[in-house]
């Protein structure tokens, strides 16, 4: 598998262009990113044209439309059809985002969909994200407890702490705010990210967990959490308007709490 990174026209080659129906007067053009390891071939950019009176309006509508009618190799995730899956996170018209909440009319002239940038390529429009999966197993992302609880009582949480796990369990780890940082580009073999740093965040600050030292000396290290340079891509590109960057922010500062 090849590493993909966002390329120009003129580094991908210029694929099959498939033309809209006769008599389609509401055209919209997609160029699709396809690539094949197993092929043998150099990646390339499919053209369909797509006549939106008959194509739902959001960009995964017609990748299905284009995968159901028109070319049946088109391979690329999906699930819930609602942004709550994460699963059909890829790069559209330059941005990271969810195809299936993101609305064709949004998007002016031709449209340009890859896959998330800077991961291995499965095929076509799926990254691997082996490796984005094990950094989040790695840092024990359930609660972790050493108190008994009396007889069937659940842990029970003030409605305030509560709170504070707002704009943080929201996140569908759909790898769109990782794969958008240039820090992670260049150091995802050590550095965990933005996405798994958010959910470390939630993690520590759980009142329920008790196992924040141990989460914070997970962390503890020059690039785990250090390669941040808040440039702010995280935040800027996630499909479910979360702050990473804040989160990152918040873990720095308890590093520095600790130490003092």
């Amino acid at each position: 598998m090849a590493e993909f990174k966002l390329p120009a026209n003129s580094v991908v080659k210029e694929g099959k262009t498939w033309p809209a129906p006769k008599g389609a007067t509401r055209i919209k053009t997609f160029k699709i990113y396809r690539y094949d390891p197993d092929s043998g071939q150099n990646p390339r950019w499919d053209t369909f044209q797509i006549d939106l009176d008959k194509c739902a309006p959001m960009v995964l509508d017609a990748l299905l439309k284009i995968k159901n009618e028109i070319d049946t190799t088109l391979t690329f995730r999906r699930s819930c059809r609602e942004g709550i899956c994460g699963s059909c996170a890829m790069n559209i018209g330059g941005t990271n985002t969810l195809a299936c909440i993101k609305a064709i009319d949004d998007i002016p002239g031709d449209i340009t969909i890859s896959p998330l940038p800077h991961m291995q390529v499965i095929k076509d429009l799926v990254p691997d994200l082996t490796h984005f999966y094990a950094q989040y197993a790695s840092i024990k992302p359930w609660m972790q407890t050493d108190t008994p609880i009396s007889g069937d009582r659940e842990r029970l949480q003030s409605p305030e702490d509560r709170k504070k796990l707002d704009g943080l369990y929201e996140c569908i780890l759909c790898a769109s705010c990782s794969t958008s940082c240039p820090s992670y580009w260049w150091n995802s073999d050590r550095y965990l990210g933005p996405a798994v740093l958010l959910q470390a965040y939630r993690w520590v600050i759980d009142s329920r967990d008790e196992a924040t030292g141990e989460r914070l000396d997970n962390l503890e290290d020059p690039f785990r959490l250090y390669r941040c340079h808040t440039i702010m891509n995280c935040t800027n590109t996630c499909p479910k308007g979360l702050n990473p960057a804040k989160a990152i922010g918040q873990l720095k500062k308890f590093m520095v709490e600790r130490r003092a």
